[in-house]
């Protein structure tokens, strides 16, 4: 049985204790003055009332004061032990949806006992370097996280009159998006990709190489040891667990309060919501998926900005796998309207062994023009990504002219397109190890642009 204080009730016919303000005797003085206080004797309540099973959820009936979110632990009857969430409250029903299932659940012998308090998770800066699952608990075999505090782990919603607009630009070594879809520190920019692509190396090759390029003095953030990146896998396979785990290993990222947010991948989570609606027996919207699904996605990605009056900031890049190579389809339809642009993988490209396969007309950084130019990056860099812009896409309609009417049909400045177009892709897009964005897009043959 636990007891708490009630808040507000006072035994005014208790005398208060007199006791030293500070010293050994502060605890000594905190349990008398406890002991002045009225207490209510509120003990965990327990149920075996399950009514049903569907997919991922229960449904408990003769609910007494039931909580939205609030935490149940499941007792099965062979002692193991589950962990859940509620969902929806009807009287004195409710849903439950338990994280690790529910096969081998008993209706009558199951018991369900209601925590009272909200899902919550240690946060310290012992975190970095950590592995985690979902809930917050360590799965690195690590030691446990000293919590400097528990929070809720749904987070806080940013106030969008404190929010400060992004203006300093994330270098990610990659031509493709610094040189023509600049990303700013406290943008939210997805990555659009299709099964089989390679969005998992390009987010690992972000995470190893991103960096401020301006070193604002009103910031403390800024240094290479102070960026920290936070990557989220959803219904990722073990090889891409690997895969990712090693790699942060290998380049340090597990030891670097600037963050970096990969999400990866979204469509799973869009899935997965999926399937809890149609447990729910809600109303489905676009292709099954629920009705407020843009509501849930804006949830996750308004987490990104700064803060005014304070230093740190969260950029977020969360990567998600169209389907079919659909950019209609719910997923990335409904991400595009809450982000601030998108980097696109094409398929096309890949096939033709250049790397990274992006497709600089489809992709936009929304913020692009707030982190570069004079003072920033270079004076010219608008410039030069507005040319290559104009040039690439009038090489592209060449390229498809050509395939109609042949090469003899076309003009000495549409092979000067044709021959822009081969070497922006092979030079510019798949660049070299080293070497400077702005060096490359000058270097390609004249056009009359």
């Amino acid at each position: 049985m636990a007891l708490r204080p009630m808040r507000g009730i006072v035994n005014r016919a208790a005398p208060e204790l007199p006791m030293p303000a500070s010293g050994p005797a502060a605890g000594s003085r905190e349990q008398a003055l406890a002991a002045t206080r009225n207490y209510l004797a509120q003990p965990r309540l327990t149920y075996k009332t399950v009514s049903g099973v569907n997919g991922p959820l229960v449904i408990l009936d003769h609910v007494k004061f039931p909580r939205y979110s609030e935490i149940v632990h499941l007792t099965l009857p062979d002692g193991t032990k589950r962990t859940g969430q509620v969902l929806e409250i009807s009287g004195s029903k409710a849903v439950v949806q338990v994280f690790e299932g529910t096969s081998g659940i008993d209706a009558k012998k199951t018991s369900c006992e209601f925590t009272g308090d909200i899902l919550r998770t240690p946060v310290s800066e012992d975190m970095l370097g950590r592995v985690f699952n979902g809930s917050g608990k360590p799965i690195d075999r690590g030691p446990v996280v000293l919590a400097e505090d528990y929070l809720d782990i749904m987070g806080q919603p940013i106030n969008p009159q404190c929010r400060i607009y992004p203006e300093e630009m994330i270098q990610t070594g990659i031509s493709a998006i610094d040189g023509m879809n600049s990303i700013a520190r406290g943008q939210k920019i997805p990555i659009f990709s299709a099964a089989g692509l390679p969005h998992n190396e390009i987010a690992a090759q972000i995470c190893r190489q991103a960096g401020l390029v301006k070193k604002s003095k009103d910031v403390v953030d800024y240094s290479e040891e102070n960026f920290a990146i936070v990557f989220a896998a959803m219904g990722v396979n073990m090889e891409t667990a690997r895969f990712f785990k090693s790699d942060f290993e290998e380049n340090g990222s597990m030891d670097n309060v600037c963050l970096l947010v990969i999400l990866t991948d979204m469509s799973s989570y869009a899935e997965a919501l999926r399937e809890v609606s149609a447990a729910r027996e809600e109303v489905p919207g676009r292709r099954g998926f629920p009705g407020y699904m843009y509501t849930d996605l804006a949830r996750i990605y308004e987490r990104a900005g700064r803060v005014e009056g304070r230093n740190g900031s969260i950029t977020q890049i969360p990567i998600l796998t169209m389907p079919n190579d659909d950019i209609t389809h719910p997923i990335p339809d409904l991400t595009g309207y809450i982000t601030e642009g998108q980097i696109y993988v094409d398929r096309q490209l890949h096939n033709r062994q250049i790397y990274p396969p992006i497709n600089v007309l489809p992709s936009l950084s929304r913020l692009m023009k707030s982190a570069i130019g004079e003072g920033m990056t270079r004076k010219d860099h608008a410039d030069v990504s507005n040319q290559l812009y104009a040039c690439y896409a009038i090489g592209k309609d060449v390229q498809a002219m050509k395939a109609v009417v042949g090469e003899e049909a076309l003009t000495s400045d549409d092979l000067l397109y044709l021959e822009f177009l081969q070497k922006f892709e092979r030079n510019f897009i798949a660049q070299a190890c080293v070497g400077f964005s702005s060096c490359l897009a000058w270097s390609l043959p004249c056009h009359p642009c």
